[in-house]
């Protein structure tokens, strides 16, 4: 009694039955899923030229728009945990907007402003560069609804760091870019992991900003996601298997962050210092 109190941490049973309930919520539909798979016909199915196409590309772009998460997300979410500049909440608003969009919302913003008679579009049209409808616009709309994710994981981790090792760096002669390099990351390093493999997650799995502003053409725009929607009209047994696939790289994306909280707070206890 006193062992299984123990690793509840003293919590009222009340907490622990709403618990359960939460993960059935989670987890039922997942065994549903892999309950309709047929996995007689399973590598059948996820090896056809169309599925293997969509897997290829979404994972091209997803990796592109990660990339293009890290290069910006970072000097974003440290602009935002560390600067006093004014304006700052409008633009924190303004950044994590893309969380509670409806997707096919933000399709339609970035297609009228990146579309071919939008704001910025027509004058890019003039220069001989058309991004909607094509690969370049799913990279741009993966990465308009991932970079939040990194955003928000980063910029919470460099608060709760605080800067004091970044003054003790600076008072000893160090230069703000030595203090970035050689300091802020590395002690960042770890939100930084787990903001990009969520970043990398949201961009995988996008689907109707992906479908709003660049279509779906084969080999092209037409990422798993996209393919999955297809597939449930014609062949519902491969929508699903395809389903299994995203679900497989989405929960490896899942451990590979659970991974990295474990080791550091593993490492934490072993030094003495509270989780």
């Amino acid at each position: 009694m006193t062992t299984a109190t123990s690793r509840t941490g003293h919590l009222p049973r009340t907490v622990l039955v709403m618990a359960a309930a939460a993960v059935l919520v989670v987890v039922v539909p997942v065994l549903g899923l892999l309950w309709r798979v047929p996995w007689s016909r399973f590598p059948e199915l996820v090896t056809s030229e169309a599925s293997l196409a969509a897997l290829g590309l979404s994972l091209r772009t997803s990796a592109a728009a990660t990339a293009l998460c890290v290069l910006l997300g970072v000097p974003l979410a440290l602009v935002l945990a560390r600067s006093s500049l004014p304006g700052l909440r409008t633009l924190r608003t303004v950044v994590l907007l893309p969380l509670v969009l409806p997707p096919v919302v933000s399709g339609l913003a970035l297609l009228t402003t990146l579309g071919r008679t939008g704001l910025l579009g027509a004058r890019l049209e003039a220069a001989g560069i058309s991004v909607a409808f094509s690969t370049t616009a799913v990279v741009f709309a993966q990465t308009f609804v991932s970079l939040p994710f990194l955003v928000l994981s980063l910029e919470g981790a460099a608060r709760t760091a605080g800067t004091r090792y970044e003054a003790v760096a600076a008072t000893l002669g160090a230069r703000p870019g030595t203090v970035l390099r050689r300091v802020t990351l590395p002690l960042l390093l770890p939100a930084l992991g787990t903001g990009t493999a969520l970043a990398f997650a949201r961009s995988l799995g996008e689907f109707g900003a992906t479908l709003t502003f660049a279509g779906s053409l084969q080999g092209v725009t037409r990422t798993l996601p996209l393919e999955i929607y297809l597939q449930r009209e014609t062949d519902p047994d491969a929508a699903v298997a395809l389903a299994v696939v995203l679900l497989a790289v989405a929960a490896l994306m899942v451990l590979l962050t659970q991974g990295g909280a474990g080791r550091r707070s593993v490492a934490r206890r072993r030094d003495g210092v509270p989780r």
